[in-house]
This record gives C-alpha cells, structure tokens and sequence, in this order.
C-alpha cells in the first residue's frame, strides 16, 4: 500500500490516467485505485459490472464514486468472509459517511453541469474523484478492509 505522504500524488496520477488516457468512468476507477490499494486483482465481474455506473450511464441518479466503493464493499466483505449483515452495515456507514463529506450521494448534485453533448468526453470531476477515493481508502483502513 502506498504511504500516506505519497497517497495524494498516487490518487491524482492514477484517476488522471484512468481518466484521460483510457476513459474510464469514475466508477471504474474508483474500483482500480481500491483494487490496486488492496493488493488484489481488479475482478472481471465487478469491471463489467460498472460499465454505465457514472450517475446511472450520465442520467444524474447516484453517483458512480459511490457505486464502485459499494461494489468493493460487496465484494471485498465476502472476500474476507465477513457476513453479509455486516457488509450491508458497512454500505450503510459509508454512504452516511460520503454524504456527511460531500453532500450528496447524487451525481446530479456532485456535477451539478450534468452530461450535455458539448461536454462528452469531459472529466469533470477529476478533483473529486481524488477526494473520494481518499476518503475511501481511510473508510476501508478503519473497517480494517485493506492491509496496514
């Protein structure tokens, strides 16, 4: 795992890649950078499974950051075999938690411009998703979801 004087740069660098040079969703990249903290393999089913989860495919609805850190709790929890009441509380904690931090669970208000044709292509929250996924990593550290 990455050092946390180095954690910031690390998360800048990767969501701008993920971003810029291959176009993947926050969604996605949300899954990349908790993949790549945990050590573990990005499995193929959770990558398929967040192709249109950026706001629900751009139509405003939750917020793809939010979905991909759901999609790892899922996944991550029955990894470690954590029960599933246990998984559900930890979804639970985490989306109070990122709505405490940022506002909303809601892509319509996190990018308030929405995905109008004129700015298709655009990453507009490129800073954001650095914020989340750091705000992930220290929710995960707390649960005890990744390694120290």
């Amino acid at each position: 795992m990455t050092t946390p004087v180095d954690l910031w740069g690390w998360a800048a660098a990767l969501v701008h890649a993920a971003y810029w040079e291959h176009d993947h969703n926050c969604a996605r990249t949300t899954l990349i950078a908790l993949c790549e903290q945990a050590g573990i393999n990005l499995p193929a089913v959770l990558w398929d499974a967040a192709a249109g989860m950026h706001g629900a495919g751009g139509y405003g609805a939750q917020c793809g950051l939010v979905e991909g850190m759901l999609l790892f709790l899922g996944w991550q929890g029955k990894h470690l075999g954590l029960p599933e009441d246990e998984v559900v509380q930890l979804c639970r904690a985490y989306a109070a938690g990122f709505e405490a931090r940022f506002g909303s669970l809601r892509c319509a208000v996190l990018r308030p411009q929405g995905f109008p044709p004129e700015l298709a292509g655009q990453h507009l929250c490129e800073g954001l998703t650095v914020e989340a996924v750091l705000f992930d990593l220290a929710f995960l550290q707390e649960a005890c979801l990744l390694p120290r």
